[in-house]
C-alpha cells in the first residue's frame, strides 16, 4: 500500500548562479540551460514524492516573463501538484535575483510530468497528493484538465473522450 503524501513533502528549493558559459550573445540565460536546471529541481521533487527513480515525460509550454541577465541568481521552486497512477505533475516557478540591486523578479513558471520506474524500468504505482494550501489546492483541481491537454497533444487521447476539458466549454443538458 502506497501512502499518500503532503506537497510540502516533495517542495525542492534551487538556486544557481548565471555564469558567462550560461548565457547567450545578450547576456541573458540561455533557456535551454534553465530548462535543465528546472528539470533537475522537478526530478528532485517527483523523487521526493514517490521515493522512486523517476523520468521526465513531458515539459509544458515554457514562457519567459522575464530575462534573467549574467551574475544574477536563479531560484527554482519545485512541487509535485498531482499524481496519477504512476506520473506526477511537477508546479515550477522561477525567480531571478539581483544581488547588487537586491531585487527579485519572476522569470518564468511551468510543469513538467515525471513517471516513476521500477527496478526494470517499468512505470510503478507512486502516492497520491495531499494538497495544503489554497494555491495547492487550484493546482491540483487544475491538474486533470491539464493532464487530459497533454494527452490530446500527444494523440494519446481522443478530446472527445477528455471529459473534463469538455466541462469548460460545453454545458451538460
Amino acid at each position: 500500500m502506497v501512502k499518500d503524501k503532503k506537497v510540502s513533502e516533495s517542495v525542492t528549493i534551487m538556486n544557481e548562479l548565471v555564469l558567462p558559459n550560461d548565457t547567450n550573445s545578450f547576456g541573458n540565460l540561455m533557456g535551454g540551460r534553465l530548462m535543465y536546471w528546472m528539470d533537475i529541481a522537478a526530478a528532485i521533487a517527483s523523487s521526493r514524492h514517490s521515493n522512486i527513480p523517476v523520468m521526465t515525460v513531458s515539459v509544458d509550454n515554457l514562457s519567459f516573463k522575464s530575462p534573467i541577465k549574467l551574475g544574477n541568481v536563479v531560484h527554482i521552486e519545485a512541487k509535485v501538484c498531482r499524481a496519477f497512477t504512476t506520473s506526477m505533475e511537477v508546479y515550477l516557478k522561477v525567480w531571478g535575483e539581483d544581488l547588487l540591486h537586491q531585487y527579485k523578479y519572476e522569470s518564468n513558471e511551468a510543469f513538467f510530468t515525471f513517471v516513476a520506474l521500477d527496478e526494470s524500468g517499468k512505470p510503478t504505482p507512486v502516492p497520491q497528493v495531499v494538497p495544503e494550501t489554497d494555491k495547492d489546492k487550484k493546482l491540483y483541481e487544475g491538474a486533470l484538465r491539464r493532464r487530459q491537454l497533454r494527452l490530446i497533444m500527444a494523440g494519446k487521447m481522443k478530446p472527445h473522450d477528455a471529459n473534463e476539458l469538455k466541462a469548460l466549454f460545453f454545458k451538460e443538458e
